[in-house]
């Protein structure tokens, strides 16, 4: 399904990978051995594919240097992000393999993801648009505030489903929102159609991280975490959230001060996962997912039929039904 959406800009995604390259070039050893190392780990280049459909469902099927720079950009933001992210939740795998801050250290890490960003900030001058420049703006801030923000609620153990909704806005639907509306705004769409594929991002941005919160109560090599890590950092998703919310008695009692404790038992998380799995907390999560997906795909209804509508509309099915 993934090579079906990717076949209308397969060229274009071409020239983002040898662009992306090209943009990490340095002079210093250790950034090329480090960078190296972190692209061969790239995941299934979801946000490149959302702004090259979007530039290209917005721009009567022509793709224009714009939009191909500010798909790089945008790859290279999201990247600062994660490696910023493993140090700050200590970390030691990403996408089945040592993150950096495992095959190296903090510092390095700290320092790499730094590089990143800066090398996002000159693409973005590239793109000689002011309006995509505070788009990538507006897409920092959100992503620093939803890790505080995550980081917040681990420590204070929250568990109401409205904080759990804000931090996937920022950490994750901020990012496929930008994309949109930045794939839309390189193709000159109207006011209009920017927003309504900003709001398509969002939509589905919050299911993609519904469905990775999900992979966390199951085990399973491929998916390139362990079982329980989200638990494990404090983090109580989805379908753990539910459950809490709605179960009553001593069971439920029970697995609230299991949630309120400092540190967790490898049986704490086992009980925790198969609570949440018992009580319906996975079927519910599910449930979420599917009446988010058809609001975003009557998003899409607004726009005439398409190469690019098909492969947006194939997407949303597949974050739904990805094994990884």
């Amino acid at each position: 399904m993934l090579s079906e959406i990717k076949s209308p800009i397969e060229k274009e995604l071409e020239d983002h990978n040898t662009l992306l390259k090209e943009a990490l070039n340095s002079s210093v050893p250790l950034i090329d051995s480090v960078v190296d190392y972190f692209l061969s780990t790239k995941g299934k280049m979801v946000r490149p594919i959302l702004v090259l459909l979007s530039a290209k469902l917005s721009g009567n099927g022509e793709i224009s240097n714009t939009a191909k720079l500010s798909a790089v950009a945008l790859e290279l933001l999201h990247n600062a992000s994660l490696i910023h992210d493993d140090v700050v939740d200590e970390s030691d795998s990403r996408r089945g393999m040592a993150s950096v801050n495992n095959m190296w250290d903090n510092k390095v890490a700290v320092l790499i993801g730094d590089f990143f960003l800066s090398r996002c900030l000159i693409k973005s001058t590239e793109t000689e648009s002011q309006e995509i420049q505070r788009e990538l703006a507006l897409l920092a801030s959100a992503l620093s505030q939803g890790e505080v923000l995550q980081l917040a609620n681990a420590r204070g153990r929250t568990t109401d489903e409205e904080s759990y909704f804000a931090v996937i806005r920022n950490k994750t639907a901020s990012l496929f929102t930008a994309c949109m509306r930045v794939g839309a705004i390189s193709s000159d769409a109207t006011k209009e159609n920017v927003d309504l594929l900003g709001e398509f991002g969002d939509k589905l941005g919050i299911i993609f991280q519904i469905r990775d919160d999900i992979f966390d109560y199951y085990d399973d090599p491929k998916i390139g975490k362990p079982t329980g890590n989200d638990i494990r950092e404090g983090k109580i998703t989805l379908p753990l959230l539910y459950v809490i919310n709605n179960e009553k008695g001593e069971e439920n009692i029970k697995m609230k001060s299991i949630i309120e404790k400092d540190n967790y038992s490898p049986e704490d998380i086992s009980m925790l996962i198969n609570y949440a799995k018992e009580k319906g907390g996975i079927d519910y999560s599910y449930n979420t997912m599917n009446q988010i997906a058809a609001d975003a795909l009557k998003i899409l209804d607004s726009f005439e039929d398409s190469e690019a509508k098909k492969s947006l509309t194939k997407l949303v099915n597949y974050i739904i039904i990805r094994k990884k």
